[in-house]
């Protein structure tokens, strides 16, 4: 029977990322994998708020069925749509920094999301939805209190 060395002295095989992935690291795929596309800590805590005051909504649905877009929150019948945008991933102006590792790549697929999100705006606009997006680092209570203000407003317009 072969001798088995402890953990420390064997020969740690170099990482390979997986095909089609572009983590340069093993400990960067594991926290690109925990990146959150809902339930993120800024779209609970404005859900929360908007919840506590009566209103209802959808998470994370399709506004428009035929539209392989989803919100973060969806009033269906008040036809409003609220996207509450990552920083890094949506390019805030104020947070967004490029990153060291593979600029090219992450520079281009940010600008690719900003392009998506500003396709989504004009395709739910043009279907009469009103659009909402809010970046993460806006205060939870003022976003919310818009939110709750807008939709309002749009429930008694198409009463």
């Amino acid at each position: 029977m072969p001798e088995k060395k402890p953990a420390q002295d064997q020969d740690p095989e170099p990482w390979v990322p997986p095909e089609g992935s572009w983590a340069s690291s093993a400990a960067k795929r594991r926290n690109m994998q925990a990146v959150r596309s809902r339930d993120t800590k800024p779209e609970l805590l404005v859900r929360r708020l908007v919840h506590a005051y009566g209103l209802r909504y959808r998470v994370a649905a399709r506004p428009i069925p035929d539209l392989r877009r989803t919100a973060d929150l969806v009033f269906r019948p008040a036809k409003v749509a609220v996207f509450i945008d990552g920083c890094y991933w949506h390019g805030c102006p104020e947070h967004y920094v490029s990153p060291r590792t593979n600029p090219g790549y992450w520079s281009s697929k940010v600008a690719r999301n900003v392009e998506r999100d500003r396709d989504t705006d004009k395709q739910l606009e043009k279907a009469g939805w009103l659009v909402l997006r809010y970046w993460e680092h806006n205060p939870a209570e003022e976003t919310a209190a818009e939110i709750i203000r807008l939709v309002r407003e749009r429930r008694q317009q198409h009463s």
